[in-house]
């Protein structure tokens, strides 16, 4: 059976070499390394950083993975420090007084959720590859103003653990371990918010367990991001950020979060009652409708939760699923398989030309939780790629997870060569599964 692997594994690089051969680019990777950030027990780092290390010149995106390390450069379990999430985003600069911010295609008002990557806790273990021969394009001439600079910026909001009093609860922000009645702009937060984003910001600290001493520590995040240059083969991929709470609304002129405009980028869900739980149990399921601006071929898409997520499905105006996102929940106590804590989300690609979304199409966004307890500060985000035109497409490295097959059709052998392969990983699979949880949920450790 290992000879087998083995040989298939050969064969299908062999392949994937050829296809990358024949396109004639060259795949770039480097690796960097953010700031250091000093994280001491209970605390928050939420900071933007401007003009991070990042690829130049006018090329074509094709991953982002990013992990937490200590100054050692060892990776940071969740429970330790907590990365609530990272985002990464484009903006042009005349001077440091004068930077006009670019986004993503959409849907949020103003730069709510504009950001070009980002991700949280499943960060290790959720693929972020772009098939070829497609690619995020970015640094084109013609797109800069004159006078200015293409940068970009990391936007970290990470919360120390060692040594908190309740683990779940500082990481879903909630405001009675943060003892804040006030958020990051000075106002008043309202009653009946009991958690989230307006009360774990920068320089707040959550409540530690009594008598517990610990020091201070300098981490980072690492990031690699590889690319290749950008020509004519190159198909362009316009990346959206769907929000389950996008009220549909926008306030003229208002570009930030209210009740009354747009995305609101969290919520809340509550525990179920002994009715809820003979009825669906114990499932908080939250539904929305939103409107596509353009349309194209579903190039990658995948979703985003906290922990207690169980799943989320993005549907098509005429009920068809486009795709359907689960988290992984880690069972172990080293950095990419915590314990209770989604350590990974499922993607998906679809075979070229297979889905399509077309201008002015109404999808569906549903994110689903384990209501069993209350959670706070939840998100239910979904990640789209989209191109106008979809040839077929070979991967240069294969991604994590597949939901969709790829076809090879330069040449035929390969066929035999990706049938043998994925038989002796579903082999692997089936007995991995039996040791791991993937979508199930178990709550965090205290």
């Amino acid at each position: 059976m290992v000879l087998v692997l083995v040989l298939s594994m050969l064969a299908f690089d062999v392949y994937c070499t050829q296809a990358f051969l024949e396109n004639g680019n060259k795949i770039k990777s480097r690796t960097f390394l953010s700031p250091e950030f000093i994280m001491g027990p209970g605390s928050v780092e939420s900071k933007t950083y401007y003009d991070i290390d990042f690829p130049r010149g006018h090329i074509a995106l094709k991953s982002f993975n990013a992990e937490v390390v200590d100054q050692a450069g060892n990776p940071v379990p969740l429970f330790e420090t907590y990365f609530h999430h990272w985002l990464v985003g484009k903006y042009y600069e005349h001077r440091p007084s004068d930077r006009n911010f670019t986004r993503n295609s959409g849907l949020c008002q103003g730069q709510i959720l504009g950001q070009y990557f980002g991700l949280g806790s499943e960060t290790r273990k959720t693929a972020t590859d772009i098939p070829d021969p497609f690619g995020i394009e970015i640094g084109n001439p013609a797109e800069i103003p004159e006078g200015y600079q293409e940068k970009w910026y990391l936007d970290v909001h990470a919360i120390e653990t060692r040594g908190v009093e309740d683990r779940l609860g500082c990481i879903e922000c909630r405001c009675d371990l943060y003892n804040v009645t006030n958020d990051e702009d000075g106002n008043p937060i309202k009653p009946d918010y009991k958690g989230g984003l307006q009360c774990c910001y920068g320089e707040t600290r959550c409540k530690l367990s009594r008598g517990f001493q610990g020091g201070k520590r300098s981490i980072s995040l690492r990031y690699t991001v590889k690319w290749i240059d950008w020509d004519s083969s190159v198909i362009p991929v316009e990346i959206f950020t769907l929000d389950v709470t996008d009220t549909g609304k926008r306030l003229h002129g208002s570009t930030g979060i209210s009740p009354e405009n747009g995305c609101q980028v969290e919520y809340a869900v509550e525990s179920c009652t002994a009715t809820n739980a003979a009825g669906n149990g114990c499932v908080d399921i939250k539904r929305n409708n939103l409107t596509m601006p353009t349309g194209g071929y579903v190039i990658y898409a995948v979703a985003h939760q906290h922990v207690g997520g169980i799943g989320s499905t993005l549907y098509g105006q005429d009920g068809n699923i486009i795709c359907t996102s689960k988290p992984i929940y880690g069972n172990g106590n080293e950095a990419g398989n915590e314990d209770g804590y989604i350590v990974g989300m499922s993607t998906c690609y679809p075979e070229p030309g297979s889905v399509k979304i077309t201008a002015g199409e109404n999808l569906t966004l549903e994110s689903n939780y384990n209501s069993t307890n209350n959670h706070t500060g939840v998100m239910g985000l979904f990640y789209l790629h989209i191109a106008k035109q979809a040839p077929n497409m070979t991967f240069s490295h294969p991604p994590v997870q597949m939901h969709e097959s790829i076809k090879g059709t330069t040449y035929a052998w390969s066929i035999v060569v990706f049938i043998g392969l994925a038989v002796t990983i579903a082999v692997a699979v089936r007995s991995w599964l039996k040791k791991r949880r993937e979508g199930g949920y178990n709550p965090v450790p205290k």
